[in-house]
């Protein structure tokens, strides 16, 4: 690969561990299977969720959801998590490991999202199953212990592009507003990959152009983004940003999201929003998969610190 010399070679192995993700029609099924299948050398959470379901809104199926609450815990905050996997692949359960780690780490709940998928599901099912999930959130806060004021949604890649569009919606609909919104390398632009050349040294490892093609399209089925629903499918498109709450972004400087990320950015920053934003060298795409390399415990105390500042713990 032509950026292989800016590579930090502490995470070359997840090279090995994940080649590229090509998803397309024909292979998007054993994608999936290989990705949700138990690894033999996989740990167990530290604590096991609770299943449970929020209502589907307009008729669409209720929600499963899973409730990482660690045992002990005082905190009132609450993060809801909504998984990765380029809108067409993952899990709320893939994410197993990860959130009861936050959840523990933190002393605050971790609520995941499992939203459908596309193609199967278009646009705007995703969105709408991560509405329908904070909703049931802010009803039930009390039952659940949390303070409803002080919930954080958290994405990453496609599940950084979904909490970036529900914080939209939520500001558009006229309802409670975050916290803050948590943003790692997400994925917000659809023109990235397509009609966008992007940046040189951007997007040749894990989640390539081709790639971010392809979950764009089966996310947008024939959705035409230029009515006012635009930013709920692409952020990027969204014409307003002013009242979006304060806002957390990280990616690596290999990754293909870079650009669309650092323009989200200024664009946030320029619209008044509280911005706070980490660019890691030598890094692509879920290079925090690699947790022992010093690259992905910077990111890791980074993202906890500003977790903690947006929750007020």
């Amino acid at each position: 690969m032509p950026s292989d010399h800016l590579v930090d070679p502490e995470i070359l192995p997840l090279l090995d561990m994940m080649p590229p993700l090509l998803p397309t029609d024909e292979t998007l099924a054993q994608l999936r299977a290989t990705l949700t299948a138990p690894r033999a050398d996989q740990p167990a959470p530290a604590f096991a969720p609770v299943a449970a379901s929020a209502p589907g809104i307009d008729g669409a199926p209720d929600v499963p959801l899973l409730i990482f609450d660690p045992p002990g815990r005082t905190a009132r905050a609450a993060i809801l998590q909504i998984h990765g996997g380029g809108m067409v692949l993952g899990s709320a359960a893939a994410s197993s490991i990860p959130n009861a780690y936050m959840a523990a780490h933190l002393g605050v709940p971790v609520i995941a999202v499992d939203y459908r998928l596309a193609p199967e599901h278009p646009f705007p099912a995703p969105q709408m199953d991560c509405l329908a999930a904070y909703d049931w959130l802010v009803e039930h806060a009390d039952a659940l212990n949390i303070d409803a004021a002080r919930i954080v949604i958290f994405g990453e890649s496609a599940g950084g592009g979904l909490a970036a569009a529900l914080a939209l919606m939520l500001r558009d609909l006229g309802q409670r507003s975050p916290a803050g919104q948590v943003l790692i390398f997400p994925m917000i632009n659809h023109r990235t990959g397509t009609q966008k050349p992007g940046l040189p040294h951007t997007g040749d490892y894990i989640w390539t152009r081709e790639a971010n093609a392809y979950g764009w399209r089966a996310l947008r089925g024939d959705y035409d983004p230029v009515d006012a629903r635009a930013g709920w499918f692409s952020p990027a498109l969204a014409q307003e940003l002013a009242g979006l709450p304060p806002t957390y972004i990280a990616v690596g400087a290999l990754d293909l999201f870079l650009e669309e990320n650092l323009d989200y950015a200024k664009a946030l920053a320029g619209a008044g929003v509280p911005i706070e934003l980490h660019v890691y060298s030598g890094a692509f795409h879920a290079f925090h998969m690699v947790p022992s390399a010093a690259v992905s415990r910077t990111y890791h105390r980074d993202l906890y610190a500003g977790l903690g500042r947006l929750l007020g713990i």
